[in-house]
């Protein structure tokens, strides 16, 4: 049965007891949504895998180096795999390192499956390959080698067309509750969400000021039941929040299912919305234009068109269909005739829409056959939206889509300027950057409280105080319209006096001093320089530093997949089933071991050396910052800390300024990292191949600008995968499998 049915059945099912009574199910008719049938995405594949992750970190493409001698290039990718990678990648088919087969490229052959390509790309660029035991590749030829390999990679998505199906997928909790707000205005949140991790309680979000405030009053919603007192509906069924995606965010497509159950929780939800005692005038922006009733000169029945008509249009996203906008017409004219009050009328109407398939899924209209096309202008309002407000078009967005004029180019650079500029914005501030630092870990982080005591007070913790700062760090960045290399290394953090005590050393002395009142409520933090490197950006905040450690020591293996993963895009596999964990305390005979010595018992296995070569000297550059993020010189047992390394396999460093100095030196490989996070948080899906291009672009157009932060944004808008859709009628998920039980 199609989804469209099982929601007409669940809605007939269930309106008696927690819908509307009254509404036919021909409110819900055995419809499309934009010619696709209402049916799921596939969960089969969820995952694409590591691979999918590897593309965003290519350099910019140099094909106009290249072109002079073609013929070169590629004879030698093919000598140089032929001599130094078949030996342990072709050699033997039946024994390939790491399931790879190089063959193809020893022959000379340009057909190369565009994974394949990313693969091996993906392991020059990150000095994987060759391995610490091999010859390393002189820089000439690394570079020649990844050109000629991004070449073909190219020629590959080319040829395919690629561009992936972006999937239909219902709006997650945080979207849902922004879209319900603005569509009735209202002066008070639908529920609270503990997933917004900070509170603004002064009003110092202001982006059209394009300044951050040198004194902000926040909060921690996670950490404290006060957080999550606010103004909001009461008596509102609130659904489950949905989680992140591994390496990836919770408005994924592939992972943003509608279960009978669920439905049934939504179906529940609108209702529970506009009969709140608290859905009132005064908290309800829209109450005079759309629930009062109308005066007495005017037919009510044709005035409830009128309202719906405009009502529906911004509930779906579109100019609502006439049958439909018949059906909820028709609907509040018999409830009229049974003599329900005009508002409450409305109300049931109302209830419908937030509950109906046409404003619980974001969807693309289905194009003609199996090509690229343009997103048509309702389409183009609606990622524009959710990308950066988490929430429905304005009526602004929506009334030049109408006129076909959104899609402008002149027209939709200034709207992507003035939604910069709105305060809506504070939504992709609350929703991108935890996600993206993977903060949510640091709720679960457990310090020893014998070896750290300081770490906690009263009833709370100091990481109430510490998941702030890498917030505030990017508000300021993203506000301000400052480089991304600000988010690695910036000149300026924001603190509240008790995280100035717990950073310990790392604290300027007058800072604390400067930094008055704060309680475990509403938490003040001041604007301070940095003028010590050790201290800015996100990779040496104490937040990082504590939720990538355990309860005793510092993880270095996690906090090296922390920065690979989220700094560079390119997370780590999982590691063996079969090894286990290095424990929290040296065992017999390891008590004058350095942390470093002990790990190093883990790289003997060939299975776990190639991962710890570039997962390690991410890691241990971080190993001066205790378990809580203090600074330390020595180990416990008096050793001295160990620090040096070298990035991707050529740049040295012995210290924390020298690792970010070396990150910086590979600015454009962050950036293109960066790029791609926000892209993936645009689309809802993980990247491809195809998105190389569009990567390439993104990143040569925001270098013009210095790599600024709205600067970024704005190019992912304009990409071409933003742009465009690929959604024929054979890629329409499945139907749902399970039954509808009452």
């Amino acid at each position: 049965m199609p989804i469209a049915s099982r929601l007409v059945h669940l809605f007939t099912r269930f309106s008696d007891r927690f819908c509307l009574p009254s509404i036919p199910s021909d409110l819900y008719p055995n419809e499309s949504l934009g010619g696709l049938n209402l049916r799921m995405p596939s969960l089969s594949n969820i995952t694409l895998g590591r691979l999918a992750a590897a593309v965003l970190l290519l350099p910019l493409l140099c094909v106009n180096a290249l072109a002079a001698e073609p013929a070169a290039s590629e004879e030698v990718l093919a000598r140089t795999v032929g001599a130094r990678c078949v030996k342990c990648h072709g050699a033997d088919p039946e024994d390939l390192s790491g399931d790879v087969d190089l063959r193809t490229f020893a022959g000379n052959q340009h057909q190369a499956d565009a994974q394949l390509l990313r693969q091996v790309i993906e392991a020059i660029e990150f000095g994987a390959m060759p391995p610490e035991d091999e010859p390393p590749l002189e820089d000439a030829l690394q570079l020649q080698l990844i050109n000629e390999l991004n070449t073909r990679l190219h020629n590959a998505v080319t040829r395919e067309d690629a561009l992936p199906h972006v999937p239909m997928r219902r709006m997650n909790r945080f979207q849902y509750n922004n879209a319900v707000m603005d569509l009735f205005d209202l002066k008070c949140v639908v529920f609270s969400l503990p997933e917004r991790m900070m509170r603004d309680h002064s009003g110092y979000f202001q982006p059209q000021t394009g300044k951050m405030p040198g004194v902000v009053s926040v909060g921690s919603r996670p950490m404290g039941k006060s957080q999550l007192i606010e103004p909001r509906l009461a008596g509102v069924a609130v659904i489950p929040q949905d989680l992140r995606a591994e390496h990836g965010f919770d408005n994924r497509g592939d992972h943003l299912t509608l279960s009978p159950l669920l439905m049934q929780e939504f179906l529940k939800l609108g209702k529970s919305i506009t009969e709140s005692p608290d859905f009132v005038p005064k908290n309800v922006g829209i109450w005079k234009t759309f629930f009062a009733p109308p005066s007495p000169e005017l037919d009510a029945r044709q005035e409830a068109r009128r309202r719906l008509k405009t009502f529906l249009t911004q509930a779906f996203r579109r100019p609502v269909e006439p049958e439909v906008l018949d059906r909820y017409a028709n609907f509040v004219a018999r409830q009229l005739d049974a003599e329900v009050p005009f508002p409450e009328a409305m109300k049931s109407a109302a209830a419908a829409a937030i509950s109906s398939p046409k404003f619980l899924y974001l969807y693309d209209q289905k194009s003609d056959g199996d090509v690229s096309t343009s997103l048509d202008d309702f389409e183009l309002a609606s990622r524009l939206s959710f990308f950066l407000w988490g929430s429905i078009p304005d009526r602004k967005l929506l009334d030049l889509a109408a006129a076909g004029q959104l899609s402008s180019p002149e027209v939709l650079d200034q709207q992507i300027d003035r939604m910069l500029k709105d305060v809506r914005l504070k939504r992709f501030s609350d929703s991108f950057p935890t996600q993206w630092l993977q903060l949510e870990r640091i709720i679960s982080s457990v310090p020893d409280p014998e070896r750290y005591p300081n770490f906690y007070f009263s009833r709370y913790r100091d990481s109430m105080h510490m998941m702030l700062e890498p917030l505030l760090i990017f508000e300021t960045v993203l506000i301000e319209n400052r480089p991304i290399r600000q988010l690695i290394d910036s000149d300026f953090t924001y603190r509240s006096r008790l995280l100035e005590d717990a950073y310990d050393t790392l604290a300027s002395p007058d800072a604390a001093k400067r930094v008055k009142g704060g309680d475990v409520a509403v938490l003040k933090f001041e604007r301070v320089p940095v003028t010590d490197r050790r201290n800015g950006g996100m990779i040496t905040n104490a937040a990082v530093m504590t939720m990538t450690s355990g309860p005793q020591r510092t993880q270095p293996i996690t906090r090296g997949a922390w920065i690979a993963a989220v700094i560079f895009n390119n997370p780590p596999k999982p590691p063996p089933a079969d090894v286990p964990p290095l424990a929290e305390k040296p065992q017999e005979g390891e008590e004058n071991l350095t942390l470093r010595e002990r790990l190093a018992l883990h790289r003997q296995r060939a299975d776990c050396r190639g991962c710890h070569e570039q997962i390690d000297p991410l890691g241990f550059a971080l190993e001066n910052y205790s378990p809580i993020g203090t600074w330390r010189e020595t180990y416990d047992n008096g050793r001295q800390v160990d620090v040096s390394g070298k990035l991707f396999g050529k740049h040295e460093f012995t210290n924390i300024i020298e690792f970010k100095d070396a990150i910086l030196r590979e600015e454009t490989r962050f950036a293109r990292a960066l790029a791609g996070h926000l892209l993936s948080f645009s689309l809802a899906r993980e990247l491809v191949p195809s998105d190389q291009i569009a990567l390439d672009t993104i990143v040569a157009n925001a270098s013009q600008d210095g790599f600024r932060l709205q600067t970024m944004l704005k190019q992912v808008m304009l990409s071409r995968p933003f742009l465009a859709k690929r959604n024929p009628a054979d890629l329409n998920p499945p139907q749902l499998s399970q039954k509808v039980s009452p």
